[in-house]
């Protein structure tokens, strides 16, 4: 029997809208994965840890309130220092498209803004896990 992907879906930093990541959270769900939701208000160091104790496969981070470079870049520096870069980081919420590129150089794999499906977001995780 084939282990259910474990996702990680947390909101960093002080954005206080989390509608979209419940959305998400029980589409993957749906999907058949297990899902950790975290809560609002979450700091780089309290996701890291989380990721950890719940030995996650994606860490799936949803932010409206613009710090995406900084919180982002924060949260896959720290997978790196932990040695945990084998863990898939997606991002959604409000992204410019001009930020895509540095988040990707950061290690944040798969982006989706307003208009990216469940279907998509499901997809690309179940494609891009590494078992």
């Amino acid at each position: 029997m084939d282990k259910k992907i474990r996702v990680l879906v947390a909101k960093p930093g002080l954005d206080g809208h989390d509608r979209g990541a419940k959305i998400v959270a029980r589409a993957l769900r749906d999907a058949g994965m297990e899902v950790i939701y975290t809560g609002l208000h979450q700091t780089p160091d309290m996701i890291i840890q989380t990721a950890i104790q719940e030995d996650v496969d994606v860490i799936g981070l949803s932010l409206l309130s613009g710090a995406h470079m900084t919180l982002f870049r924060d949260i896959t520096d720290k997978l790196r220092e932990n040695d945990m870069e084998d863990i898939l980081v997606v991002g959604g919420g409000i992204i410019p498209e001009e930020d895509v590129p540095r988040l990707n150089e950061a290690g944040v794999r798969g982006i989706f803004g307003p208009g990216a499906t469940l279907d998509d977001i499901i997809r690309f995780i179940k494609e891009n896990v590494k078992r």
